[in-house]
Formats: C-alpha cells, sequence, structure tokens
C-alpha cells in the first residue's frame, strides 16, 4: 500500500460546511435553541443600535430646525463709530466658502417705510421695515409661508411683497391676495404671500420683504446687503465662523459682526456622544452573551458525541479535521443566529420607529458588524470545544461513550 492511500482524505469547502452542520442536523431543537440564544443578543444589539440611531435622527431633525448650522453675518462700526457696510459682492464671497451649502441675504431700505394707504400719517411706521430679499431666503432660514406664495424669479422683478406675520397684524391683514396692497415708499405693492413667524430670523417678523431687482429700480436700493445668512455642514460651523468675517469683507473683516453658533449645536454633539457610548455598551453585553450561548452549547456537543468523536477517529479522521468539524459547526450556529437576530432586530427597530414617529435608520455598521463579531465570537467560543474533541484518542471517547 502507498503512502499516498495511507494518507488521510483532505475536506474541501463543501465537506466543512456538510460535516459542520451534521449536529446541527442531528439535534434540530437543541441547534434551534442555541442560535436563537444568538439571535435575540445580536437583535437585541441591532435594536438598541436601530431605536437609538433613529431616536437620534428625529432629535437631529428637531435641534435642525432650531438653526444649529445658522450663521450670520451684518455690519459692524467702524473705527470711528459709524455703521459700516457690507461690500455688494460679500455674499458671493461667503458662497465660494466650501462647507457653506445655503447662502441669501437681504438688504435693509431705509427710506423706504411701509403703511396701509397713504392716508396714513408718515409718522405711523408702526415699527415695519422694508428689506430687499434673494429668492432663496426662506430655504436659508427656514421661514414658512401662512398664506399665498413665496418670491421668484418673475414676482422679484415686480411690486410685490411677502410680509412678516408681525407686520402682516399690524397692517390688518390677515391673507394675500391679488387685491390686497401696501404702499412701499411712493409704491404701491400686491402682498403675494404672508410668513408665519420666523423663529431662526425674528427681524423678518416685523418686514415687508421685496425681491433684489425691484428695490433697485423702485426704491433706491444699492445693493449693500445688510445681513447674510449662511448654512454650513454641522461639523464645519465653527470654521466657517472663523474665515466669515474675512470673507464677507476681505478689506476690513473687523467691520464684520459674526453671530455665534446656536447652543444647540453643542446640545446636538453632547447628544451624539452619549448616544455612541450608549451603543457600544449595549452591544458588547450582547455580543458577550451571546458568546457565552455559543460556548456553553459546543461544549455539551463535545461531551455527548464522543461515540462520534471515537468512530470517525477510528475511521481514520485526523484531529485536524474533528477541530474543523466543530469550530466549523461552531461558526454555522453563530451564523445562523447572527442572521435571524439582525433580521429581528431590523424589524423590531423599523415597527418601534414608525410607531413613535421616527424616521427609520438602521446603520449598515450595527447590521454587518453584528454579523462580524457573531462570527468572531462563535470562532473564538468553539476553539476551545473544537480543540478538546480532537484530543479525544478514538479508544477514550469510545470507552466513554
Amino acid at each position: 500500500m502507498t503512502a499516498a492511500a495511507l494518507r488521510p482524505a483532505r475536506l474541501g469547502p463543501r465537506d466543512v460546511v456538510r460535516v459542520g452542520a451534521v449536529g446541527l442536523r442531528t439535534r434540530p431543537m437543541r441547534a434551534f435553541l442555541s442560535a436563537l440564544g444568538i439571535a435575540i443578543g445580536i437583535a437585541a444589539m441591532v435594536a438598541v443600535v436601530g431605536v437609538s440611531a433613529s431616536s437620534r435622527a428625529d432629535l437631529d431633525r428637531a435641534l435642525a430646525a432650531l438653526g444649529t448650522n445658522l450663521l450670520t453675518v451684518a455690519p459692524g462700526s467702524t473705527l470711528t463709530g459709524e455703521r459700516a457696510r457690507l461690500p455688494v459682492e460679500s455674499e458671493a464671497m461667503v458662497a465660494r466658502i466650501a462647507p457653506v451649502r445655503e447662502v441669501s441675504a437681504v438688504g435693509l431700505l431705509e427710506d423706504a417705510k411701509v403703511y396701509r394707504t397713504s392716508r396714513i400719517p408718515e409718522t405711523d411706521t408702526n415699527g415695519i421695515a422694508a428689506y430687499a430679499t434673494r429668492t432663496d431666503l426662506r430655504a436659508a432660514t427656514g421661514a414658512a409661508l401662512r398664506s399665498g406664495t413665496w418670491l421668484n424669479g418673475a414676482t422679484a422683478s415686480f411690486p410685490a411683497t411677502v410680509l412678516g406675520s408681525t407686520a402682516a397684524r399690524r397692517l390688518g391683514i390677515g391673507h394675500a391676495g391679488p387685491d390686497v396692497q401696501v404702499l412701499i415708499g411712493r409704491t404701491l405693492f400686491t402682498v403675494v404671500g404672508v410668513l408665519d413667524p420666523a423663529p431662526l430670523a425674528p427681524e423678518l417678523d416685523s418686514a415687508a420683504l421685496v425681491g433684489w431687482p425691484v428695490a433697485q429700480a423702485r426704491l433706491g436700493f444699492d445693493g449693500h446687503p445688510t445681513t447674510i445668512y449662511t448654512r454650513s455642514r454641522d461639523a464645519s460651523v465653527e470654521q466657517v465662523r472663523e474665515v466669515l468675517g474675512a470673507t464677507a469683507n476681505p478689506e476690513a473683516p473687523n467691520e464684520v459682526a459674526v453671530s455665534r453658533p446656536s447652543d444647540a449645536l453643542a446640545a446636538r454633539k453632547a447628544a451624539g456622544e452619549a448616544f455612541t457610548g450608549l451603543l457600544l455598551g449595549l452591544g458588547a453585553v450582547a455580543l458577550l452573551v451571546g458568546g457565552v450561548g455559543v460556548a456553553n452549547t459546543m461544549v455539551i456537543s463535545v461531551l455527548e458525541r464522543r461515540a462520534e468523536i471515537g468512530l470517525r477517529r477510528s475511521l481514520g479522521a485526523t484531529r485536524s479535521q474533528i477541530r474543523t468539524q466543530f469550530l466549523a459547526e461552531s461558526l454555522l450556529l453563530s451564523l445562523l443566529g447572527g442572521a435571524g437576530g439582525a433580521l429581528l432586530g431590523t424589524l423590531v427597530t423599523a415597527v418601534y420607529a414608525l410607531y413613535q414617529g421616527w424616521p427609520v435608520v438602521i446603520p449598515a455598521w450595527a447590521v454587518a458588524g453584528g454579523m462580524a463579531a457573531t462570527l468572531v465570537i462563535g470562532a473564538v467560543a468553539g476553539l476551545y470545544p473544537a480543540v478538546r474533541a480532537s484530543r479525544l484518542s478514538p479508544t477514550e471517547a469510545l470507552s466513554a461513550a
């Protein structure tokens, strides 16, 4: 007999899977209960991560409504104490800052007073200001319409205005309409829209907003903005704030007033850090529980299957093949439990988030990380039982059985 004939047969990948699945097929109930224990641990981890991420997304959405990434640029004072002016090009220059996503501006029309009719005394302004306005102002400030429409490319060039909520109330205007007009300067403007209160830009509440082109054509606007609104990526708000002054007015950055970031941004960062610590802690506990379950199942499996191990060794199976068999069984058990747990955790997250009215957010890293960690835990947990099984001699295993 040749040496090649005495050499034990090698196990291919399919053979490893087939042999590893023997213990799962012959003891389906135990395999199911063991996989269920792993699945519950992984489902708990995925659900905790998913529910926390969905809750965080809802919190981020609420905090974003508070203007966490909104910064404003306004003229400051000159060295002589006079009010400075922003350059006409300042808005375009601010828009070139890479992290800035949205830019808009308004320009105060100091000589254009707002009245309900021409019969109102000039001194009765009711504190209503007129502003030249860019058409993208609503997107930058989050202002919402209560009635009518917002200024667009067409109406911005004609005598049309949108009133802030306070301005509309003071003028006795309840809704917009083609027959509703107010006097701005010496020109009648049709009220095409009325805003709801704008918490991020309260100066708009007591203002009449007109298009930039019509303000230049009919109200003597010189094109210098008095407030520039910017929205940036949350992570870059501080960096953007540092360069806004020099960007808006390179010749005199000290004459530019830049607002400070919202306190809600700090709250948002603190909430994110707290959620991250919670997720890591609970995920680690869930994986530890799953790993203990796999180890316990595999140790018991080795003790109960000593006769099988002895028979396989008597028929020529090597220690390496016995070790591979039990390690493969441990990995298959972990894979089944991990896949079931990931699916169950995803469903629980989706149902709970929809019930709460939150956006459904299930981080891909949680599902992929849970599966990968399950396999690692399964390999580590199955290593000792696999080594113990491979060290059993055929005679010892058969006699113990």
